[in-house]
């Protein structure tokens, strides 16, 4: 389980930068996984601190982006790995500190873009499904299904078989 910071500040969007599996860096909502016992409110203020430098108000959870996928076992004469990852989406306000790029982490730069420019950017797809839950507000938390969720899962599944 993960929790992401959907954090928009003057029109626009506060991201990160990673790796893909490829290496190719793409950009992604700060945030990450829970650590053992960690509340996710917890999670999240702390990877946005950790990724940005900034301090974060939780102002509200947006919803839960659900992905399940069968992966290729690597192992010998094994079956395939279910893999169901379960991320909460939150919204958040900035409130201390100051921009700075992560050193020795999961990311390298951390950076603002504006909120029309975030389509042309090389982006992993939780940051699509978090500007809709963002824009929505869907009172359930769970979005209508999106066209393009199943070519967002089979990206998904080719990515984490390239590993």
């Amino acid at each position: 389980m993960a929790a992401y910071a959907v954090c928009v500040r003057d029109g626009q969007l506060l991201l990160a930068r990673s790796p893909a599996p490829d290496g190719t860096p793409e950009w992604v909502l700060p945030g990450g996984g829970m650590e053992s016992g960690e509340d996710p409110y917890d999670t999240v203020r702390r990877e946005v601190t950790e990724e940005t430098g900034y301090r974060i108000e939780v102002t509200g959870l947006l919803g839960v982006d659900s992905l399940r996928l069968t992966l290729p076992d690597r192992r010998l004469f094994r079956r395939p790995a279910d893999y169901h990852a379960l991320r909460l989406v939150y919204a958040g306000r900035i409130t201390g500190g100051e921009l700075r790029n992560e050193v020795n982490g999961s990311t390298d730069l951390a950076a603002w873009h504006d909120l029309t420019a975030v389509p042309a950017l090389t982006r992993v797809p939780l940051i699509d499904t978090a500007l809709r839950l963002w824009r929505e507000r869907p009172p359930t938390g769970h979005l209508e299904a999106e066209p393009l969720r199943e070519a967002r899962e089979a990206r998904e599944a080719q990515d984490a078989r390239d590993d």
